[in-house]
C-alpha cells in the first residue's frame, strides 16, 4: 500500500504508513548446515563457501578452507553464515540469483566435486527465495555487496563501507 494512502477505520480516515525494512541478508545456511560447518571447522579450521556456475556439480555451494580458494575482482560475497564463514559468489551467478535469498542446506549423498563435506556422505546445496518488493528495495537501497578486490589472501573484506 502506497505511504500516505488513506484508509477508512471506524469511520475515521487514517493514513497508512509503510514501514522501512532494514536489507535482508542474501546468504543464510540452515541449522544442519551449520551443524556441518561447525564439524568441518573443528577438524581443518576457518572455512569460506564459493558458490560459482561452473564445474563440478554445477552450482552447489564449495566448501573450502579459508584461504585456499583465491576469490578475485568477479567474485562477489553474499554475506556471512554460521558466524564468520563468508561465501562468495561469481560475479555472473550473482546477476542471475541478486533477486533471491540464497540458504545452504545439506542433504545426505556425495557431490563429485572438491568440497571440504564430499567425504562424510553428504553435500551442501542451495535452496532460494525471491525477495519481496519491499526487500529488494531496501536491498537497492543498501548497494551491491563488496567484490573480491577488497579481499585480503583469505577472502575476508576488511570494511563493506
Amino acid at each position: 500500500m502506497p505511504v500516505g494512502r488513506p484508509l477508512r477505520r471506524g469511520g475515521r480516515r487514517c493514513l497508512v504508513r509503510r514501514q522501512a525494512i532494514a536489507a535482508p541478508p542474501r546468504i543464510l545456511a540452515t541449522p544442519a548446515a551449520e551443524a556441518l560447518i561447525a564439524q568441518l571447522a573443528g577438524v581443518h579450521g576457518p572455512l569460506m563457501f564459493h558458490q560459482s556456475g561452473g564445474c563440478c556439480d554445477g552450482s552447489a555451494p564449495m566448501c573450502f578452507v579459508r584461504g585456499e580458494f583465491r576469490v578475485g575482482g568477479q567474485d562477489v560475497l553474499l554475506g556471512h553464515v554460521a558466524g564468520d564463514t563468508p561465501v562468495w559468489i561469481g560475479a555472473a551467478q550473482f546477476e542471475y540469483w541478486r533477486h533471491t535469498q540464497i540458504t545452504i542446506d545439506v542433504v545426505p549423498g556425495r557431490g563429485a566435486g572438491m568440497s571440504l563435506e564430499a567425504p562424510e556422505g553428504v553435500r551442501f546445496i542451495v535452496r532460494s527465495r525471491v525477495f519481496s518488493d519491499a526487500e529488494a528495495a531496501a536491498l537497492a537501497t543498501a548497494g551491491d555487496p563488496p567484490r573480491g578486490n577488497c579481499a585480503d589472501a583469505n577472502g575476508e573484506v576488511a570494511s563493506t563501507h
